[in-house]
């Protein structure tokens, strides 16, 4: 069944090893920041530094696993219809906005609301690393400067990773303007049993 995350939220749910889970965009240029956990030992966590390492590019899409900070494979990416995702950006919180955006007014982030979403699994803030940010589009010059643009995908573009092991996970809907083109739109997510799929 496809679960619906509101704009400007999160959720957080268990993934067996071999199940797989499929990330959805339903109305395009929507980013949607992921944590990975080990369910079974919450200190073993999703590293972009490992997975960088391991994988052997900025680009990680189809074919790319993602990596633990004990250097374990913790999801495959079986499928990815748009293949722009980022892991070099840390997830937005009330400093980024002030920094970027000048806003001293409360607005919801996606550290706030990873943090909601991983608090009933005994997982504090400050043990979130830099999350997968999925369709995010980051782009970089030769000079290494950064830049994020608006998402390339589509209505109904999705990603479909495959558990290695059994993981705790958090979803966002993004909360910055910038990396969502200017709005703000849901998330879907819906498991999938290796066997149904």
């Amino acid at each position: 069944m496809v679960q619906t995350i509101p704009k400007l939220s999160g959720d957080s749910f268990l993934l067996k090893k071999g199940e797989l889970l499929k990330v959805i965009d339903p109305e395009g240029k929507q980013v949607s920041d992921m944590m990975v956990i080990n369910s079974a030992d919450a200190k073993e966590k999703l590293s972009s530094g490992k997975t960088l390492d391991y994988e052997k590019s900025l680009l990680i899409t189809k074919g790319n696993f993602l990596w633990s900070n004990r250097s374990n494979k913790m999801l495959e990416i079986i499928e990815d219809t748009n293949g722009r995702n980022d892991f070099l950006l840390a997830p937005c919180d009330r400093k980024t906005f002030k920094h970027f955006y000048g806003m001293e007014e409360y607005h919801p982030s996606c550290m706030e609301n990873l943090s909601k979403s991983l608090e009933p699994y005994g997982v504090s803030k400050d043990e979130i690393p830099t999350a997968f940010n999925i369709f995010m589009n980051v782009v970089f010059d030769e000079s290494g400067s950064l830049k994020v643009i608006t998402p390339t995908t589509k209505p109904g573009d999705h990603v479909i990773f495959r558990a290695e092991m059994d993981l705790i996970i958090a979803l966002t809907a993004c909360s910055a303007k910038d990396s969502n083109g200017g709005t703000f739109k849901p998330i879907q997510y819906e498991l999938i049993s290796e066997v149904n799929a």
